[in-house]
């Protein structure tokens, strides 16, 4: 698409969202037919209208292997916006998914609430994630739901099923956050270059679409 293709389009359809539609296609390709549940996320309070929401909501799909997978919209550009057209990379350059083992949709609200403050620290901050980033938290519970769980930080990753797409504004890539123990948080921060591959190829082995149980106990390094 040219810039004055954009411009046209973007003139004649008040609805043009390329950036939410390159996230809807990709995730539409993995499980067709599939009406998600989404979420939005309470317009007064978005940034752009001087609150702390930074994300425009999130989507909910039920995957056929057993488990909920979320996207979040917000980290990139998902509106008409000239200004960013041709763009290397699209916002941020990812959006977050995260796949969650959940009885239903409803019972994903924990993680869309720490998607939304993961959100905040990088739009507040400017730190931005990496596939391979972690996060190691204080040694608490992801889910202040479940206070007893073993699941107390995140590692980063590519998402196992979710390409990165092309869009007009550049590149959207989908960055995964797997639920893992302190231990092995610890042991990143211990010796990163080393355990980092090792933590990797482990949950690849026992758990190959990397899915967050908040009822694990399994540490790997």
């Amino acid at each position: 698409m040219t810039l004055d293709e954009f411009k046209k389009k973007t003139e004649e359809n008040s609805d043009f969202c390329p950036g939410w539609d390159v996230i809807d296609a990709a995730f539409y390709e993995l499980y067709p037919g599939q009406e998600p549940n989404h979420y939005a996320t309470n317009m007064l309070k978005r940034a752009m209208f001087g609150g702390d929401q930074y994300l425009d909501g999130y989507s909910v799909y039920t995957s056929p292997k057993g488990y909920m997978h979320i996207v979040t919209y917000g980290m990139t550009e998902l509106y008409a916006n000239e200004e960013a057209f041709g763009g290397e990379e699209n916002g941020w350059g990812y959006e977050m998914t995260m796949k969650l083992k959940a009885d239903s949709a409803d019972d994903c609200m924990w993680a869309m609430d720490m998607m939304a403050n993961l959100a905040r620290y990088t739009f507040t901050t400017g730190n931005y994630f990496e596939p391979m980033h972690y996060v190691a938290g204080n040694g608490s519970s992801i889910c202040r739901e479940q206070p007893d769980s073993a699941v107390t930080s995140l590692l980063i990753i590519s998402d196992t099923e979710i390409q990165t797409q092309n869009s007009v504004y550049g590149k959207t890539a989908f960055l995964q956050l797997v639920g893992i123990t302190y231990h092995d948080a610890m042991a990143l921060k211990e010796n990163y270059t080393v355990n980092a591959p090792r933590l990797f190829d482990c949950i690849k082995a026992d758990n190959p679409d990397f899915v967050t149980d908040l009822s694990s106990t399994a540490s790997y390094l």
